[in-house]
């Protein structure tokens, strides 16, 4: 359940200054940080069922330069502050070594109406005569100590390994979580890290209002008894200069607590988010119907293999009909290809099609990507990013460049673009897909008029603001799915758009931990679970149902396409099992309900998601295999319940009582019941 923190409560949090010569205590409900004389750092939770975290202090915080490394600054001054409702206190430390004399400020906050986490404003000034090189610095590592063989984390950055988000961390154990480019067409993700345990966790994070370039490594030294997490910066090229005087100032970030996994602290981050106006869309009633996408005919579809499947999309009970890649001439020059000889007369009939089924049609398209050749790169030269080195930027996946995104062409061809999509070929809404859209390498363009190269990234979500917003103004019901292929999404693409996806999952638990992670930023953004296909097996419907997805597929009928190496053909089987679970669906809508987090996603077992909608629970539990082993239902009041396998043929039901309700169920795979 959210949290609802009153003035009041906040006011009364215990705040102890012990003074300089001794450090300080802060707290924060169960939050306690202390630091010592040299600035150095212990986080503690005053949870009576969590262990400590560390007993040692840290380094927590490092200016790392060519001359030396500062990590120690002697406490010299703490004041406290009032800001409104919120409070905190200000530390100024000394570092005084070799000729060289550097002053840290930290600012550190208690934020309204939040417990359990702390704000902090980190920034050093040269005081001495001297210039510094600096390379980089580090700010809030965390130490969790570790009497298991393992840890649990949320490690949410994108590689084209396409990595799970939720990772067991044992020791050896070293990954640098960058949040910029790494790889041709891979970056971002969200500013968040964290390990716990089963008792409870750490977390740290930037609260900055756009996406930065720093790392959140996770580590565990082979012969260490504890694991780490910290945000760290490499200067731009290796090096910058602190002059004598001049100020360095660290981005804004937040250090944390909390017990469970990774939902609670994720969704207090995002509150407070929601506060410095990041602000996440309204939920879109339609963005929740059941999605049916031509994709299984894949690039070689033709307009009558997509008429000629509507009837059957119509009778199983799908809502939506994405008309996906392989209609377009090139990536950047959207308009139809030969296999519309009639051009947008052709792409009309596909839609008009969909509508007198009473469906609704949704356009794939992967904005920012141009092939060499196109027209849109000939009619206009200045549109493409631009590297450093002054060569364009290029796009692995499409065979294609990277267009600026913060680029007065690039709008204007793109609000001629949605012109076309939305007005002349009638689409409902948008599949925007590909993970080149989550972020991007500075631009060097100069017609891209940027203050400096890293706002392409920083602002690249206001390319996405535009496409969303009109969109929406020209059918304000207008669905906007962002799908980047595989990626830890950018947080700050989250506001423009109102359709979050599991995007090309390569499991089934991959759609559930993502799927946990949207809800736990913004709950009521519907979230598509992709196609079925790609679930364990090519048919978890159990999967897409009982986290609260929205379900789909790419099947084929009556045939299938010949170009494609996979049957997606609708055979009798399949048929059978496909119209009782968008039935199912249908009927119940689990994914308008709110997520209530009541299970830890690493340590219990079986795996548990709790769905709450109409008054009624909705459980899903996923194992290879359940063999009756007690499972408490958490969440209930003390009366009595009855309990429905709403998934089974059978629909079976039995009562528990809420004074102890443990059930002992046989199942494989998954086991979803509703609970009223």
């Amino acid at each position: 359940m959210k949290e609802q923190r009153s003035i009041i409560s906040l006011l009364l949090l215990i705040v102890l200054c012990t003074g300089c010569s001794k450090g300080i205590i802060i707290k924060n409900g169960d939050l306690q940080l202390e630091i010592d004389e040299m600035m150095r750092a212990r986080l503690t939770s005053l949870n009576n069922s969590t262990s400590s975290f560390h007993n040692n202090f840290i380094e927590s915080d490092a200016l790392i330069a060519t001359e030396f490394t500062a990590s120690l600054f002697k406490l010299t001054n703490v004041s406290e502050f009032k800001e409104g409702n919120t409070s905190g206190y200000s530390l100024t430390g000394t570092y005084n070594k070799g000729g060289f004399c550097i002053e840290k400020h930290q600012k550190i906050t208690i934020p309204e109406n939040l417990e359990k986490i702390l704000l902090i404003e980190t920034y050093y000034i040269n005081r001495g005569s001297k210039d510094i090189t600096v390379n980089g610095w580090k700010m809030n590592e965390l130490h969790i100590d570790v009497a298991d063989t393992s840890v649990w984390s949320f490690q949410p950055t994108s590689t084209s390994r396409r990595m799970d988000w939720i990772l067991e961390v044992k020791p050896g154990y070293y990954k640098k979580n960058f949040l910029g480019m790494n790889d041709s067409d891979y970056g971002g993700g969200i500013p968040m890290i964290d390990l716990w345990r089963r008792d409870g966790g750490i977390v740290t994070g930037l609260t900055e209002k756009t996406l930065k370039m720093i790392s959140m490594p996770v580590q565990w030294l082979t012969h260490d008894n504890h694991a780490s997490i910290a945000l760290t910066y490499e200067s731009k090229e290796g090096r910058e200069i602190l002059a004598a005087g001049d100020t360095l100032r660290t981005y804004n970030s937040f250090i944390g607590i909390h017990t469970g996994d990774f939902y609670e602290p994720l969704d207090r981050f995002s509150r407070y988010m929601e506060t410095q106006g990041i602000v996440f869309p309204k939920p879109e009633p339609e963005a929740y119907e059941a999605v049916w996408c031509a994709w299984g005919y894949e690039r070689t579809f033709t307009i009558e293999e997509i008429i000629g499947t509507l009837p059957k999309v119509k009778e199983l009970g799908f809502k939506w009909v994405d008309v996906d890649d392989g209609f377009q001439i090139a990536e950047g020059d959207w308009e139809t290809n030969s296999r519309f000889p009639g051009g947008d007369k052709d792409m009309r009939q596909i839609t008009d099609a969909i509508h007198q089924y009473g469906m609704k049609a949704k356009l794939w398209w992967a904005p920012l990507a141009a092939d060499p050749g196109t027209k849109v790169l000939q009619e206009n030269p200045g549109i493409k990013l631009k590297t450093q080195w002054g060569s364009p930027q290029y796009i692995t996946w499409w065979d294609s460049y990277y267009l600026s995104p913060i680029n007065p062409i690039t709008e204007k061809y793109t609000n001629n673009l949605l012109e076309r999509f939305i007005v002349t070929w009638n689409f409902d809404g948008l599949k925007l897909d590909g993970q080149h859209m989550n972020c991007c390498l500075p631009d060097y363009n100069r017609t891209s008029k940027l203050e400096y190269p890293e706002q392409s990234s920083e602002l690249m979500p206001t390319y996405f603001q535009n496409i969303y917003e009109k969109a929406r103004t020209y059918k304000p019901n207008a669905v906007v799915q962002f799908c980047p292929c595989g990626c830890a999404i950018n947080y700050f693409m989250i506001p423009f758009m109102n359709q979050a996806v599991s995007s090309d999952p390569t499991s089934s638990w991959q759609i559930r931990h993502k799927a946990k992670t949207y809800r736990a930023i913004s709950d009521k953004l519907a979230y598509y679970a992709d196609h079925v296909e790609l679930s364990d097996n090519g048919n978890d419907f159990g999967t897409q149902i009982g986290i609260g997805g929205v379900i789909g597929s790419k099947f084929t009928y009556p045939k299938d396409n010949p170009n494609v190496r996979k049957s997606y053909v609708l055979t009798p089987e399949k048929e059978k099992l496909y119209k009782k679970w968008v039935s199912i669906y249908n009927d119940k809508m689990i994914s308008t309900g709110n997520y209530i987090n009541l299970y830890d996603i690493a340590y219990d077992k079986p795996e548990t998601h709790v769905i709450n909608k109409d008054g009624k629970m909705y459980y899903a539990f996923y194992a290879d295999q359940w063999n009756g082993e007690p499972i408490e239902l958490r969440g209930l009041e003390k009366r009595k319940y009855t309990v429905c396998e709403y998934t089974s043929d059978e629909k079976k039901t039995y009562e528990i009582d809420g004074e102890n309700p443990v059930i002992t169920p046989y199942f494989t795979r998954n086991y979803l019941i509703e609970v009223y």
